[in-house]
């Protein structure tokens, strides 16, 4: 499980998230583009999607449109 660090100001409002050097360095080796770390990125973040949702119930076409709303 990736263990991420979320830094507020003082207020409480988020400010920076700290994530662990090696998944940084999955991300973002030496030499890659904007867009080959844009694809990485959407990669990383549909993978994980799939797998929170292989381990959810499965929801109806409703209830799935009300959970997209809801965010």
């Amino acid at each position: 499980m990736l263990e991420v660090e979320y830094l507020t100001d003082k207020q409480g409002q988020l400010k920076a998230v700290v994530v662990p050097i090696e998944f940084w360095r999955q991300l973002f080796p030496e030499n890659i583009s904007l867009e080959e770390i844009l694809e990485r990125i959407e990669d990383y973040c549909l993978s994980r999607a799939m797998d929170e949702a292989q381990e959810s119930s499965l929801l109806n076409q409703e209830e799935a449109l009300a959970c997209l709303e809801k965010e």
